[in-house]
């Protein structure tokens, strides 16, 4: 069994398969984050015919790389940046670090079964939280706009504005406004309101 470490950026991964038997690093290889990279560091790894991997932070820079060799039926474990430095305080060369070690030390930990936890298949949970997050930050920026727009009505007006401000029915020009859209056009509307940022309040 070959345990390949890997440290995440940004712009690159670099990845270390190391023996857990020995403890000692086998190969390492740094990749561009991107699918081509994925599928270089993927062809590399084949060698391997046992492996498993331990992405350190595997919820975050490492997430797609993580996510895109779990829908290959890969094993992949997260190994935490804390876990990561206490391993490399514990190593020969205190708080030496650089990618290649990094990567080891994450393999280690996944060896050594520490704190990494096991990386399952994204469901419509998480798209739900991401939808739930997005629909947090509109409530968020709706409130900040509301309060800017209270100060400026303090300024003009005397006793400021009421703190209750209605907003005007919708009206509908014809018929046709009436009737639901196609899909298409309500998947298209769904998509430019989450993209969008949102409307401040009328006065």
């Amino acid at each position: 069994m070959i345990i390949i470490g890997v440290d995440p950026h940004k712009s690159s991964h670099t990845a270390t398969a190391v023996d857990p038997a020995t403890g000692q690093p086998v190969a390492s290889i740094t990749v561009p984050a991107s699918t081509v990279g994925y599928r270089r560091l993927w062809r590399r790894a084949a060698r391997f015919d046992q492996r498993r991997w331990a992405i350190e932070n595997a919820r975050g820079l490492g997430r797609h790389l993580a996510q895109w060799l779990v829908h290959r039926n890969e094993h992949v474990v997260d190994v935490p940046a804390t876990a990561t430095t206490r391993v490399r305080e514990l190593s020969r060369g205190g708080r030496r670090k650089n990618d290649t070690i990094d990567a080891s030390a994450a393999a280690c930990v996944a060896a050594l079964h520490g704190d990494a936890t096991v990386v399952a298949v994204e469901d419509h949970t998480d798209v739900f939280a991401v939808l739930e997050e997005r629909r947090a930050n509109l409530a968020a920026q709706r409130v900040r706009l509301v309060n800017q727009l209270h100060a400026q009505l303090r300024d003009l007006v005397a006793g400021g504005a009421p703190t209750d401000l209605p907003q005007p029915p919708r009206r509908r020009c014809c018929a046709a406004c009436a009737r639901p859209p196609p899909p298409i056009r309500l998947a298209a509307t769904c998509a430019r309101s989450t993209s969008g940022s949102p409307r401040s309040p009328r006065r």
